[in-house]
């Protein structure tokens, strides 16, 4: 897990570390069911206090990107989590949107975008 923190960012520590652990899961690089550093090594190895950790840890919990279970850590949710299902979801739809406006300036019909779509679906599958 990789986390950098910017003092001019304007964003709180906590927030910093809360949205880039969120980001390395909708990307995939945490994996579901992956252990994250304890509370203590991750402030260690931060340079940060263990209550700016917790706060992080404890609002991606309650948002459901992570779960605590006791005595053992934290880790990722699994990808069947509905909170992580709905943000990939949303990436789907803001890339599909992009997507669109491109067709548009390329005067493709909808027909055509949606054989292109079928034909990137075919090729994935193989």
């Amino acid at each position: 897990m990789n986390i950098v923190i910017s003092n001019s960012s304007g964003l709180p520590i906590y927030e910093q570390i809360k949205d880039q652990i969120k980001d390395q899961i909708l990307s995939g690089e945490l994996e579901e069911n992956e252990m994250l550093p304890s509370l203590r090594k991750l402030a260690r190895d931060l340079k940060i206090s263990v209550l700016t950790t917790t706060r992080a840890y404890n609002e991606l919990e309650q948002e459901g990107y992570i779960t605590s279970q006791h005595g053992k850590g934290f880790f990722v949710m699994s990808s069947g989590s509905e909170l992580i299902r709905e943000q990939l979801i949303k990436e789907v739809e803001l890339n599909l949107n992009h997507a669109i406006q491109a067709a548009q300036r390329a005067s493709m019909t909808n027909e055509e975008m949606l054989e292109l779509l079928q034909l990137l679906l075919e090729v994935e599958n193989d």
